[in-house]
C-alpha cells in the first residue's frame, strides 16, 4: 500500500487516506498466497462476527484461495447481540462460504466467565443479577483529564442505568472473565484450522492493531492479519470493491461483547473511527497537529491530546505485541 506522507503545502484531509481499491486487493491476495505455501496450509479459518473487518477478511481470503478453501465460524454467546449472527450468515451467503455456528455461552458458562463477571460487578451493586445489563466504558481523552479512567455502567430490569468509578481489582476482574470469551473463540477456530489443515486469519485493522485492541491468545491470536496495515476508513474503502452489502458497510463498530449494547468509542477510543484515522495517520507521518486538526475537525488541544492518548495506549498495549520471552535465544530455530 502506497501512501505518501502528505507534504504541509498540501491539505491534508480523508482524501490523504485514499487508496487504489483494486491493486490493493490485489497485493493483500498475493501475500496471503505467499503466506499459505509458506505454511503449507492450504486454507483459511476465521470467526466471521457480521462487521466490517470480518466481513473484508472473508472477502480477500476467498479472493486468496477460492470458497471451498474458506471455512467460517459464527460464535454467539450469552451476551451477544442476535444482528451479529445474522449479517455474519448474510456474509457467509454472499461469498459462498461454508460456515457453522458454534455457540459457546455452554462453554462460557461452565468456566464460569459470566459468574466471575458478575461476583465482581457485585461488589459495586450488591443487587446485580438476572434480568440486568452492564457494560464498561473510558473516559473520552478530548476530556484532557490526562489519563484514562474506565467506569462500570449497569442497568437494572426497569431500564434504569447507573454509572460507577471502578476500582482496579474490580476493573482487571471484569476484564479478566471478559477475555475468556475472545480466548474460547480462538480456541475454536483452531480447533477447525487443525482439522483442515488451514491457517487462521485474523482480523484487526490498523487503528485496532497499533492500539492494543484486542486479547493476547484471544482475538490477537493469528497465523495470517491481512489487513492490519489498513486504516479503518480504508478498510470501509475496500468493503465497496469487495462487495461486502450495504448494510454491514451502513453498519457502527461495536464490540459485541457486553450485555448492554456497547459503541468502540465508549469502550476504547477517543473518536469515531474515521478522525482517530486521521489523528494516527497526523501522528505516524509527523504532521503538525494544526493541520491534522483542520481535517478532524477537531482543536489544536484536542488533536494534542488524541496524539497523547495514542502514544499512551502504544505503551500500555506493548506486552499485548511481545512474543514469549526467552532467557537466551534458541538459534536452531531463530528467524
Amino acid at each position: 500500500m502506497n501512501i505518501a506522507p502528505a507534504p504541509e503545502s498540501l491539505a491534508f484531509s480523508a482524501e490523504t487516506l485514499k487508496i487504489d481499491g483494486a491493486a490493493e486487493i490485489e497485493r493483500i491476495v498475493t501475500g496471503l498466497r505467499a503466506q499459505l505455501r509458506g505454511m503449507r496450509k492450504r486454507g483459511l479459518v476465521l470467526g466471521l462476527s457480521g462487521g466490517i473487518d470480518s466481513s473484508v477478511s472473508v472477502a480477500l481470503a476467498v479472493r486468496a484461495v477460492g470458497a471451498k478453501n474458506v471455512f467460517c465460524l459464527f460464535m454467539p454467546e450469552n451476551d451477544s447481540d442476535p444482528e451479529s449472527l445474522r449479517l455474519g450468515r448474510l456474509v457467509a451467503e454472499t461469498f459462498g462460504v461454508a460456515a457453522v455456528v458454534e455457540d459457546i455461552g455452554p462453554t462460557l458458562q461452565a468456566m464460569g466467565c459470566y459468574e466471575r463477571r458478575d461476583a465482581f460487578i457485585r461488589e459495586l451493586v450488591p443487587e446485580y443479577g438476572p434480568g440486568w445489563g452492564s457494560k464498561i466504558v473510558i473516559a473520552n481523552a478530548l476530556a484532557g483529564e490526562g489519563y484514562n479512567i474506565s467506569s462500570l455502567v449497569v442497568e437494572d430490569p426497569q431500564g434504569n442505568r447507573t454509572k460507577l468509578r471502578m476500582p482496579p481489582t474490580v476493573y482487571l476482574g471484569i476484564v479478566a472473565a471478559t477475555n475468556m470469551k475472545q480466548r474460547t473463540r480462538k480456541q475454536v477456530e483452531y480447533y477447525h484450522a487443525d482439522r483442515l489443515n488451514f491457517a487462521v486469519l485474523g482480523t484487526p485493522n490498523r487503528l485496532e492493531y497499533d492500539q492494543g485492541f484486542f486479547v493476547k491468545n484471544g482475538d490477537g491470536a493469528a497465523d495470517v492479519k491481512p489487513i492490519a496495515h489498513l486504516y479503518k476508513s480504508q478498510v470501509y474503502a475496500l468493503a465497496a470493491d469487495l462487495g461486502i452489502p450495504e448494510e454491514i458497510r451502513r453498519r457502527p463498530p461495536t464490540t459485541d461483547t457486553f450485555s448492554l449494547e456497547q459503541t468502540q468509542e465508549e469502550f476504547y477510543f477517543s473518536l469515531p473511527y474515521d478522525r482517530m484515522d486521521l489523528c494516527l495517520y497526523g501522528l505516524n507521518n509527523g504532521l503538525p497537529a494544526e493541520q491534522v486538526a483542520a481535517a478532524a475537525k477537531l482543536s489544536t488541544v484536542e488533536v494534542e491530546r488524541v496524539f497523547a492518548d495514542i502514544a499512551a495506549k502504544r505503551r500500555a498495549t506493548r506486552y499485548l505485541h511481545l512474543e514469549p520471552q526467552l532467557v537466551q535465544p534458541v538459534a536452531e530455530i531463530a528467524g
